[in-house]
């Protein structure tokens, strides 16, 4: 049995321990954002791998992982970022790096020292923009966000509720999706194996999930209309999602660590 998100429920408390998920949406994105560009332009080993750290404690302290995810934040993005430096270190060009010790040697090509550097350097950064920008996509909403820029960033509520809208069709298709195939199973229309069938038996949910589609669309323009969505230059929010001190702390916080990892780090610079 599968289970499905329900975009209606309110927002699940995880205690005070994991803080992340009480900050506002905006000071999740707005704190790790200087640092995400400033890895762009980053050429050294240190200060990535010090953000990343940064990154992978606040996570794991102030966020509510699942075991799969635990997984991907402790084991899959360091066992990438080790992938990732071999292969662009294979790429790099020898011949603009200096003399250094000779690692790999396969005919006449040589894999040194200097190119796994210069492709660390590169992994470094990518991961720990990875690492960065999941801080606000593992501890907040969609839904939480679209509110959070109406509230905050005065975005006009005509934009940020159709995106609201946007982002409970989702699971709301996913829904359907089920009792699609739930029914074509009931009705023996499940098929056979192997890729044609396969084939055959998504393109039988084409149909009805349009349909469904169709059908939802209108009853939310309807319901969008019959509460004058539009009529009035402002609407009441049956929501709130402040922005209070706290939030305000953690980004002077963040920047400062960024501040003292781009500055007060030694770092190991590439030719």
């Amino acid at each position: 049995m599968t289970t499905t998100i329900n975009p209606y429920a309110e927002r699940v408390d995880h205690g005070p321990v994991r803080f992340l998920h009480r900050l506002n949406p905006l000071a999740t994105i707005a704190a790790p954002m200087p640092a995400i560009v400033l890895l762009i332009l980053a050429r050294d080993v240190a200060t990535p791998v010090s953000l990343f750290t940064l990154a992978l404690v606040l996570l794991l302290v102030g966020a509510h992982l699942r075991p799969r995810m635990l997984l991907l934040v402790l084991v899959v993005l360091p066992l990438l970022a080790a992938l990732l430096s071999l292969s662009f270190g294979l790429w790099a060009d020898a011949s603009k790096l200096p003399q250094s010790t000779v690692l790999l040697q396969v005919g006449d090509y040589r894999f040194t020292t200097a190119a796994w550097m210069l492709g660390l350097a590169t992994s470094t950064r990518l991961t720990a923009i990875v690492a960065l920008s999941l801080l606000a996509g593992l501890t907040s909403t969609g839904p939480d966000l679209v509110r959070a820029m109406v509230q905050q960033l005065r975005v006009p509520y005509r934009i940020g509720y159709t995106a609201l809208a946007a982002f409970r069709f989702v699971p709301r298709f996913g829904h359907e999706l089920e009792v699609i195939r739930a029914a074509h199973r009931v009705r023996g229309m499940a098929g056979g194996r192997g890729p044609i069938a396969g084939v055959r038996r998504y393109l039988g949910y084409v149909v009805p999930l349009l349909a469904g589609a169709i059908r939802h669309a209108e009853r939310v323009a309807l319901a969008m209309d019959s509460r004058a969505f539009g009529a009035h230059a402002r609407r009441t929010e049956r929501y709130v999602v402040p922005f209070r001190l706290r939030d305000g702390v953690f980004i002077l916080l963040f920047w400062a660590a960024t501040a003292a990892a781009f500055l007060l780090i030694p770092t190991l610079e590439l030719p």
